[in-house]
């Protein structure tokens, strides 16, 4: 299909590993890790290229990275997907899941929008867009959903020819787009095993907790807690026995101390963020 497509999109494309191959040779093909996009950054250096997507497997999530080998993350990507959405829709809600960093929010709110935080979970954002009549929405997964000009559902495909198109309208630079926006650090999402019967009643102990002692909160997918630093969040995956954790800060210390507070929450609750769960 993106051997096809490509042929009809103006510009300078090319392809890498369109062989359909449920072994995946080459590396797994998931374009949230920031390891299976080597291939793609050597692509995009070598021919100096603008910039590469990449695609999971059944190619409804999409990945990013820029002209200098950046990745663009998918909170990122749907900031740049969300200025002209918001251009030809002024003032339309624009969803994304609690994994999502703030500066998105911020960015939605900056340009006339209506930020909204939902649970993490395509079936999930799909039903509050539904609810909402959000023309757009995403998750750090890669998982993208356009109503606008498009059906609601998550299409890696549309989304990457919806981002050439984004690029293109805002200057023509994935590059400068990424560079524009602010400094943050956070650590990549923290999957850890956790026995079933505990993963939802730890998650509930640490809102009690923190809620006792008059932090800033939000349950609406776990917790995602707000301090002076930035913030953290705890929440139960819907599909496996693990726990993700994220934390994000305007520098290195201020994250430090963000995911010593996951750290300390998850010891009280006789936890530890041990073994690393794969995808």
């Amino acid at each position: 299909m993106i051997e096809r497509l490509v042929k009809r999109l103006p510009g300078e494309h090319h392809t890498l590993y369109t062989d359909v191959d449920g072994r995946f040779p080459n590396h797994h093909p998931d374009p949230t890790v920031e390891t299976n996009l080597e291939d793609l950054k050597r692509l995009v250096r070598e021919k100096g290229l603008h910039f590469g997507i990449a695609f999971d497997g059944d190619a409804d999530r999409i990945g990013a990275v820029d002209g200098d080998g950046r990745v663009v993350w998918g909170d990122q990507i749907l900031s740049i997907l969300a200025q002209p959405v918001l251009e030809a829709v002024p003032g339309a809600t624009i969803i994304a899941d609690v994994k999502a960093s703030q500066a998105l929010f911020d960015r939605v709110a900056e340009l006339g929008g209506k930020p909204l935080m939902w649970k993490t979970g395509h079936s999930l954002i799909k039903s509050k867009m539904k609810e909402t009549g959000a023309p757009l929405a995403g998750e750090m997964s890669g998982h993208i959903f356009f109503k606008h000009e498009w059906y609601g559902f998550d299409d890696g495909i549309y989304a990457a020819i919806r981002l050439i198109r984004a690029v293109s309208q805002l200057g023509g630079s994935l590059t400068a787009l990424r560079s524009a926006m602010p400094a943050m650090v956070n650590t990549p999402e923290m999957r850890f095993q956790v026995d079933e019967s505990r993963k939802f009643a730890a998650v509930e102990e640490v809102l009690a907790r923190l809620e006792a002692d008059g932090a800033k909160v939000d349950r609406t997918d776990g917790a995602r807690v707000s301090t002076e630093d930035g913030w953290w969040l705890l929440r139960a995956s819907n599909t496996q026995d693990v726990l993700v954790a994220r934390a994000e800060a305007k520098d290195q210390a201020g994250l430090d101390r963000l995911v010593a507070q996951i750290d300390a929450q998850l010891a009280l609750s006789g936890l530890e963020r041990g073994e690393q769960a794969a995808h």
